[in-house]
């Protein structure tokens, strides 16, 4: 199955390199230091997003206490000398940052899937008791001080809840016109509804539900519709706040 892709990164990104696997979460045995992981999907030339993120809300800080990390999560564009050129930026920013975590597949919308259990893969082993991420896009605006705060009120707010935050999306299914960017085949998913789930662009997850997500994905056959995917494998029932 494709899942099953190296957690080597391309170019001796990020991961391969010891150093850089224990700095984001200081270690697998200290990664409860981080209160709230930042799991930002980008593809590797909007260093334009990633450069506001860095200096707006996806700033690596402490709030009320409490670490802030950020992570970008991606694959790669394009092929040939381009290829490799876009490698190379990607490789100087992240020499700079040590926030890229990539993987070599194509970096396209109907891979989210694939990118989101390949970060999942690599929480699991470098960052495992991070208490929550917010997952989301390079093109969004998010106040994580209020979501520390928000986190903060929860009860039992150690991440050990299967919760998952969002805008809540329900009795949906699968677009079946051709024509469509969202569009899903038959063979792909026969179901005509798709279970409860949050929208792709941000949602918050607590630790346990990633783990249980995961857990789930060895058994659940890739879907290309990644915040679909997600709210399948965590086989949650949604309540209004």
């Amino acid at each position: 199955m494709e899942q099953q892709l190296q957690l080597d990164f391309l170019n001796s990104f990020y991961n391969n390199k010891p150093e850089h696997r224990l700095t984001k979460c200081g270690g697998p045995q200290n990664s409860a230091d981080v209160f709230l992981l930042l799991v930002i999907k980008s593809s590797p030339e909007n260093y334009d997003r990633r450069e506001v993120l860095w200096k707006t809300w996806a700033k690596e800080r402490q709030h009320k206490g409490m670490w802030i990390r950020r992570v970008f999560i991606s694959g790669t564009s394009r092929t040939g000398f381009e290829k490799r050129r876009l490698n190379k930026l990607l490789k100087i920013e992240n020499s700079e940052n040590k926030d890229i975590l990539q993987w070599d597949f194509h970096d396209s919308f109907f891979n989210l899937t694939l990118k989101q259990v390949l970060f999942l893969e690599w929480m699991d082993r470098w960052c495992p008791h991070a208490r929550f991420l917010l997952n989301g896009d390079d093109d969004i605006f998010a106040n994580t001080f209020n979501m520390v705060e928000y986190l903060q009120g929860q009860k039992g707010n150690d991440g050990s809840k299967h919760l998952f935050t969002g805008h809540l999306i329900q009795n949906v299914g699968p677009i079946r016109n051709r024509a469509s960017k969202y569009y899903v085949p038959v063979q792909v998913q026969e179901s005509e509804r798709y279970p409860p789930y949050c929208g792709g662009g941000g949602f918050l997850l607590y630790s346990f539900a990633a783990k249980t997500i995961y857990n789930m994905s060895h058994s659940i056959e890739l879907l290309p519709i990644d915040d679909v995917y997600m709210g399948m494998a965590s086989n949650l029932h949604p309540t209004m706040a």
